[in-house]
C-alpha cells in the first residue's frame, strides 16, 4: 500500500496542529493510522484531493469499538504464543491442506487437536484430519503429531476470511484506528489535510545588547521556534509555520455512534389521496433554465476541474536558502512564522528553528511599579517592534556586552507595538510610599428646601525615592489610572499606558526625591435645611460658600422652623394638662357616686358637681388654645413653602 509523507505541518499555541500529506503515487486506497484520541478532530477536518486526473471515491475507518468488540463474530482467535496451535484448534470441521515433514501432503476435514500433556503440548499434541474420501472407499481419520506440521493452507472460504479478519484486527492496536481513502484507478496526485491534538510550540529569545552602536545603542533580538516531533513517523524536508495568536477550537465527538431516541407515533387512519400531476417542463437546460437552477448547483456545476484547482491553490515553490529565514504572514487575528527552508526532524525528537532575527534600536529605564515589585524599580529595556513580524510571548534572555544580565517574559507584541523587557531589580534605589484621602466642598447652593453640597473626594499617594548611589538616577514611576478621578496640583505624566500613568523623577546622588500624586473627583449630596444649625451656616458664609442674600433667606427659614418647634411644644403641654383634667374628673366621678343627696353628703356632692363643671371650662379653653396654635402653625408653614418656592 501505498506511503503518503507530511509535507507541510502547521502547530498552533492552543494545541492542535494542522497536517498535510502529498505524494503522487499509483492504486486505489491508501492507509492512514491515527490515535483513537484524534478520531474526532481528523472526522471533523479530513479534506482529501486528487489533484492528478484521478478521484477520490470516499473515506473508511475503523468502527469504534474495542479490538475484543470487533472479534466477537470471527471465529479464528489466536494467542501470541501459541499461534499454530490455536489456528488449529480454531479450523474444527473445515478443510485444510496440511503439509507434513518428508514432503507428505494430507488433504481433509480437521476433527480437531489433542493435548495429552500440558508439561510438552507441543512434543505430545496430535492433530486428527477426516480424509478426503477416495472412490469407493470409506472414511478415514488420520492423526499425526503436531510437531510435523509444516504448513496448512485453509481451502474452506469463511475461515480464510475469518483469519484476514483476525490479523487485520491485530494490526490495529486498541490505541489506534485505520482510516482508508478510496480512489478511482490510475494515477494520483493526492494532498489529505487534517487538524490533530499537537504539543503546542514555544518561542525562546535572545537580546544581545551593544551599547556603543553606531547611529545609538542597539539590541540584537534573536528569537527560536521550539517544537516537538510526536508522531509515529519522520518528518523528511517538510514546510513548517508556526502560528501566533490564539484560534477558536474545540472537540467534538463524531467518532463515537449515537442514537438519539425518537417519540413513537402510531398510525391513524385516513383516506387516501387522488393521484396529483404537474405539467412538463418546456425549457431546455439553456440560459433561462440555468437560472433557475439553485446558486449553489450552479456553482458545484461550474467548478474547475482538479488539474485547474491544483493550478488556483499551489504555493509558490521554497526559495533555497544559504541559512534558515522566516516569513511573517498576518492571518486575521492570527499571525503566522513561515519558516523558508525545509525542516528535518526525526520521530520523538524535538527541534528549535530561528524564527525573528533583528536590530532594534532601544533606551533603558527604571521603572517601578509597586504592584509588580514593591520597593525597588526594575532596569527595563524599552523598544520598538521594527522587526516585522509579531512576537509571541516567550522568554527571553538579557546579554550586555557578552555578561548575561537577567531574564524577562517578552509579551505577545504586534508589529510597531512597544517591547518592554524588565529584567533587573536596582537595588541601590528604595521606594517607600503613603497615601491618604480627605473632601472638601467645592461649592453651595439652595434648591428647594435642601442645601446642594459639590464635594471634592481627594485622594493622595507619595513615593519617596531614596538614591544610594554616587550617580543621579532618573525613575519612571507609574501610578494606576482611574478614569473617575482627575490629576491635580500634580507635575504633568511623562507618559501614559492602557492601566499606568508615567511620572519621571529626578533622583540626586545619595539624596533623595518625593512625588505626590494627588486626584479628586466631585461629588454631590443634599441636606435639609431645617436640619441646618445656625453655626454651620456662619462658617459657610465666612468661607464664602454662601452668598449674604441666600444666608438670611435660610437664617429666616430657621427661625420659622423654629417657630413651628415652639408651637408643637405648646400644643404638647397642652396635651398634658388636658390629661391631668381627665384624671382629676375620673377621681370626682369616683366620689360622687358613693354620696347621697341629702345631709351633709349631699352639700359634699354639690361641691364636687361644682368643680366637674369649673374642669369643663378649663377644656373648653384648651380646645380653644390648641386651635389657635395649629391654625398658628398651618400659617407659618404656608410661609415657609413660599419662602421655599421662591428659593427655586
Amino acid at each position: 500500500m501505498a506511503h503518503l509523507p507530511i509535507t507541510r505541518m502547521t502547530l498552533y499555541k492552543h494545541g492542535v496542529g494542522f497536517f498535510e500529506r502529498r505524494a503522487a503515487l499509483s492504486g486505489e486506497e491508501v492507509e492512514l493510522s491515527f490515535r483513537v484520541t484524534e478520531m474526532n478532530d481528523i472526522l471533523k477536518s479530513l479534506t482529501a484531493i486528487d489533484w492528478g486526473g484521478g478521484q477520490v471515491l470516499g473515506v473508511d475507518y475503523a468502527t469504534p469499538q474495542s479490538r475484543e468488540e470487533r472479534l466477537a463474530g470471527c471465529s479464528i482467535r489466536l494467542d501470541d504464543d501459541r499461534s499454530l496451535r490455536d489456528l488449529l484448534a480454531c479450523l474444527r470441521g473445515r478443510r485444510v491442506e496440511m503439509a507434513l515433514d518428508q514432503g507428505e501432503v494430507l488433504t481433509g476435514k480437521l476433527l480437531g487437536l489433542d493435548e495429552p500433556s500440558e508439561r510438552q503440548p507441543l512434543a505430545s499434541a496430535m492433530v486428527s484430519l477426516l480424509l478426503d474420501e477416495a472412490a469407493g472407499a470409506g472414511a478415514t481419520v488420520r492423526a499425526v503429531a503436531l510437531e510435523r506440521v509444516q504448513g496448512v493452507d485453509i481451502l474452506d472460504e469463511r475461515g480464510a476470511a475469518d483469519l484476514r479478519f483476525f490479523l487485520q484486527t491485530s494490526l490495529t492496536q486498541d490505541e489506534y484506528r485505520s482510516v482508508t481513502v478510496r480512489m478511482s484507478p490510475g494515477e494520483h496526485d493526492l494532498s489529505v489535510s487534517y487538524i490533530a491534538p499537537a504539543p503546542t510550540w514555544r518561542v525562546s529569545y535572545r537580546l544581545v545588547l551593544d551599547p556603543k552602536a553606531e547611529g545609538g545603542p542597539k539590541a540584537l533580538l534573536l528569537g527560536w521556534g521550539i517544537f516537538d516531533n510526536r508522531l509515529e513517523e519522520d518528518l523528511q524536508g517538510i514546510s513548517l509555520s508556526l502560528v501566533a495568536g490564539m484560534p477558536i477550537s474545540f472537540v467534538y465527538d463524531l467518532y463515537t455512534p449515537f442514537t438519539p431516541e425518537r417519540p413513537e407515533v402510531k398510525e391513524e387512519a385516513r383516506v387516501a389521496a387522488a393521484p396529483v400531476e404537474f405539467e412538463r417542463a418546456t425549457l431546455g437546460m439553456g440560459a433561462d433554465m440555468m437560472e433557475r437552477v439553485p446558486l449553489a448547483m450552479r456553482a458545484a456545476m461550474a467548478a474547475p476541474a482538479p488539474a485547474a484547482m491544483q493550478k488556483m491553490a499551489a504555493r509558490e515553490a521554497f526559495a533555497a536558502a544559504q541559512t534558515v529565514t522566516t516569513e511573517g504572514e498576518a492571518l486575521g487575528e492570527l499571525f503566522q512564522y513561515v519558516i523558508q527552508t525545509p525542516v528535518t526532524v526525526g520521530r520523538g525528537q524535538s527541534a528549535m528553528v530561528p524564527v525573528v532575527s533583528a536590530d532594534l534600536s532601544y533606551q533603558k529605564d527604571l521603572l517601578y511599579n509597586g504592584r509588580k515589585m514593591a520597593t525597588h524599580p526594575v532596569a527595563t529595556l524599552r523598544m520598538k517592534n521594527a522587526s516585522g513580524l509579531t512576537l509571541e510571548r516567550g522568554p527571553v534572555t538579557v546579554l550586555d556586552d557578552g555578561e548575561y544580565v537577567g531574564e524577562a517574559v517578552l509579551p505577545f507584541t504586534a508589529v510597531g507595538g512597544e517591547v518592554v523587557v524588565p529584567y533587573a531589580v536596582e537595588l541601590s534605589v528604595k521606594v517607600t510610599e503613603s497615601s491618604g484621602s480627605s473632601r472638601e466642598i467645592y461649592r453651595l447652593f439652595i434648591k428647594g428646601g435642601y442645601l446642594h453640597f459639590e464635594e471634592w473626594d481627594i485622594r493622595w499617594h507619595e513615593y519617596r525615592l531614596s538614591n544610594h548611589t554616587a550617580t543621579p538616577l532618573a525613575v519612571l514611576v507609574e501610578h494606576p489610572r482611574s478614569s473617575n478621578y482627575e490629576l491635580f496640583d500634580t507635575v504633568h505624566p511623562q507618559e501614559h499606558t492602557d492601566d499606568y500613568l508615567r511620572f519621571e523623577v529626578q533622583t540626586p546622588a545619595w539624596g533623595e526625591a518625593v512625588l505626590k500624586v494627588q486626584e479628586r473627583r466631585l461629588l454631590s449630596r443634599y441636606e435639609e435645611v431645617q436640619k441646618q444649625s445656625h453655626q454651620n451656616l456662619q462658617r459657610y458664609l465666612q468661607q464664602g460658600l454662601l452668598e449674604r442674600n441666600a444666608y438670611d433667606q435660610v437664617v429666616k427659614l430657621l427661625m420659622l422652623y423654629d417657630t413651628i418647634a415652639d408651637y408643637e411644644k405648646q400644643l404638647k403641654q397642652l396635651d398634658g394638662e388636658r390629661d391631668k383634667i381627665y384624671k382629676a374628673q375620673q377621681q370626682v366621678q369616683g366620689n360622687l357616686q358613693a354620696l347621697s343627696q341629702v345631709g351633709k353628703e349631699g352639700a359634699l356632692r354639690a361641691k364636687y358637681v361644682e368643680q366637674l363643671e369649673a374642669t369643663e371650662t378649663q377644656l373648653r379653653g384648651l380646645e380653644k388654645r390648641e386651635t389657635e396654635l395649629k391654625a398658628a402653625i398651618k400659617q407659618v408653614e404656608d410661609e415657609i413653602a413660599a419662602r421655599i418656592k421662591a428659593l427655586g
